[in-house]
């Protein structure tokens, strides 16, 4: 059986974690909070170390769809499955955009609104204390350093462990670094969408990790990938006997050793195939055909 270990692994922050990970914001598309519940537990027992999720990753009326009934907390979930946590797990979790009680979405960009995401953070996972939180951007242009003040404030309060920065230009990077060390960027990236491919390089030379979300979808974001658009993915991918979803995943581990791997799913084949994904081995030419 292969397991989260044939990524290899990387230190984030003060902390190994397996380079193949799990991304929990499909988590809840299942009414079947049991199916969810197995998924983490067998991700776990195959080695995965490192969970990304966010408190508004949460379903109905969330990131996942806009039907009604009892909500489903992708932080809950985990906290379900796992808790008490295993010494080794790293939790990474986002604030910026939120889920306000009244069903309304924000995107907190005050010191009461960061400390209420980080709470219902904290709340929600059970923890005293967050491994990682990153500050989801919603705006590439917009200033960051008073937002990451506030955050230092909760990682010096003793809230926090680490902090990391999402969907951010170079420009933000640096901004944000001022203020406090980051251990992470989590930008969109894949072999189809390749918009911060300098980014990786970057981040790998100040000592981040680089956290693609979209790594398997793409251009086709939340919508998912759509398969056979892309002849040369599927022809190594018939060659090496395996998916075009695992090349992808290979392909974005092959950019550099910093790169972390958090494909998402709540299907227990799929969360199978995504980490069998770590033992592919693509060759010189394989890389050369998809750069």
């Amino acid at each position: 059986m292969i397991t989260a270990h044939a990524a290899g692994a990387w230190q984030l922050g003060d902390q190994v974690v397996n380079r193949m990970g799990f991304g929990s914001m499909r988590l809840t598309a299942n009414p079947d909070r049991s199916v969810a519940i197995r998924v983490l537990r067998r991700a776990v027992e195959l080695g995965v170390n490192h969970i990304d999720t966010a408190a508004f990753y949460v379903s109905p009326g969330g990131i996942i769809d806009t039907g009604s009934g009892p909500r489903r907390y992708a932080t809950e979930l985990i906290r379900e499955a796992l808790f008490p946590y295993d010494g080794s797990l790293f939790l990474a979790t986002k604030v910026g955009p939120g889920l306000r009680p009244e069903g309304d979405w924000e995107t907190a960009d005050t010191p009461a609104r960061l400390r209420a995401q980080v709470e219902e953070n904290l709340r929600r996972l059970g923890v005293n204390r967050l491994d990682l939180v990153n500050l989801r951007l919603t705006s590439r242009t917009a200033p960051v350093a008073p937002r990451f003040e506030a955050l230092a404030a909760l990682r010096d309060e003793g809230l926090i462990r680490h902090l990391g920065i999402s969907n951010a230009t170079l420009t933000q990077i640096d901004e944000a670094a001022a203020v406090a060390p980051i251990v992470c960027v989590q930008n969109s990236f894949a072999v189809d969408l390749r918009r911060d491919a300098a980014l990786v390089k970057e981040a790998a030379s100040r000592g981040m990790a680089f956290v693609p979300f979209f790594a398997i979808a793409g251009p086709g974001r939340e919508g998912g990938p759509t398969a056979g658009t892309d002849n040369a993915v599927r022809e190594i991918a018939a060659a090496h006997h395996v998916t075009e979803h695992q090349i992808r995943l290979a392909w974005t581990l092959h950019q550099g050793g910093n790169v972390l791997a958090i494909p998402g799913t709540g299907d227990e084949q799929h969360l199978l195939d995504n980490i069998a994904a770590g033992a592919v081995r693509l060759t010189a030419e394989d890389l050369a055909r998809l750069g």
